[in-house]
């Protein structure tokens, strides 16, 4: 059976793909730091999801999501997880004070990488 290479190192998503994919494929966690580019979600999930295929040496199947505030025009985006480590979720609430419009939509990207 064919083996492919999780990189996350949230259990929560490798228990939800695991179900998803079920016994079709051996799903295998890697906790690959891998450096992300500035860019749209797209390009960041694609360049990040080839980064990671090169650093195992395998197929991988990588995650990512992006928060965009309406009232901040798509910010934070995919840069959700730095504006967290830096506000917190109540400073991030804070931000959205001075607008009426709070709300959001979150994206995800998978994206899948079966190397050379």
């Amino acid at each position: 059976m064919k083996t492919l290479n999780f990189i996350t190192g949230n259990k929560n998503k490798l228990s939800e793909v695991r179900a998803i994919l079920g016994e079709t494929v051996v799903v295998d966690n890697k906790s690959v730091d891998v450096p992300e580019i500035q860019g749209t979600i797209e390009e960041i999930a694609k360049e990040k999801c080839r980064r990671a295929a090169d650093a195992v040496g395998g197929p991988v199947l990588t995650e990512d999501t992006a928060l965009e505030f309406h009232a901040y025009k798509g910010l934070p985006g995919p840069y959700i997880k730095s504006f967290l480590e830096a506000l917190g979720h109540e400073g991030l609430n804070k931000m959205l004070d001075s607008f009426d419009d709070r709300s959001a939509e979150a994206c995800s990207s998978s994206q899948g990488y079966m190397g050379c």
